[in-house]
């Protein structure tokens, strides 16, 4: 049985100031999308600068919509008792479901202003996300957020204020499968022309698989507690339809033309 890490959820205290590590999860993944961003932007007809305004736009998307999705999904009752708890983002408590939609209508409104198809867009945006998943799920463990089950795996560790027993690191699950291996995937799916859509479809079907698995070994929340069966939870749910969505782009994209555009120029 491992230890789990005293780390300090506050990386910098100045004062009044305080930067959590949780907040600079989310600087790592918009900087990742930003550099890899630029690299691409010319293969879909945009400047190094549209990646900024891109991702000024998505960043709106994720923390809007993921922290409304958390309230709503999640935690509606706390946020009912105290209403200025959705503004305390740097708290933790934000919904992946919640940040995608948020994403979705950002990269509507861009690839709209941009002329684009909103397709396009997505599938090159699709492999600069999981960098920021990884790193968010990281800063999920650092924050002693997402509990895992009780486990007998010589890599389980006691999860601060649940007691002594052994647990999955399932925060740490979710940052290799959504952020590493996701990452890979999708980097070189798309290093070389794919149908349109493609992209887009691996990332909801493998997302959605990844975290399925792993809810398999994370402790649902505990004011929601588990759906159905004794193991069927509140993510597993949210992620059904997009592993029914990925799977349908994936089917669709089969009859799309190659968009030169997705891969090497």
């Amino acid at each position: 049985m491992l230890s789990y890490p005293d780390i300090d959820p506050v990386a910098i205290s100045l004062g009044p100031f305080q930067v959590h590590w949780y907040g600079l999860m989310y600087v790592v993944g918009f900087v990742a999308a930003w550099f890899l961003g630029r690299r691409r932007a010319a293969r879909i007809g945009l400047t190094p600068d549209d990646i900024g305004d891109l991702l000024f736009y998505a960043a709106l998307g994720v923390v809007l919509g993921g922290r409304l999705g958390y309230a709503l999904f999640y935690g509606l009752d706390q946020w009912l008792a105290d209403p200025l708890w959705i503004v305390r983002v740097w708290d933790g408590g934000m919904s992946f479901h919640g940040g995608l939609l948020g994403v979705l209508v950002a990269a509507w409104w861009f690839a709209r202003k941009k002329g684009l198809a909103f397709l396009t867009l997505t599938d090159f945006v699709a492999p600069l996300v999981p960098i920021g998943l990884g790193a968010g799920r990281i800063g999920n463990f650092i924050n002693r957020e997402l509990p895992g089950r009780v486990t007998e795996m010589p890599w389980g560790m006691p999860f601060p204020g649940l007691g002594p027993e052994a647990r999955h690191p399932s925060s740490l699950y979710e940052a290799a499968l959504e952020g590493a291996v996701l990452f890979v995937v999708l980097w070189f799916a798309t290093a070389t022309p794919r149908r349109r859509g493609l992209a887009s479809g691996l990332f909801l079907a493998l997302y959605g698989a990844f975290r399925f698995l792993v809810e398999f070994y994370r402790l649902p929340d505990a004011h929601i507690g588990y759906l159905a069966f004794d193991w069927f939870t509140m993510g597993m749910l949210l992620t059904l339809p997009m592993i029914a969505a990925g799977l349908g782009l994936i089917a669709w994209s089969r009859r799309q033309p190659v968009d030169a555009r997705i891969g090497t120029p």
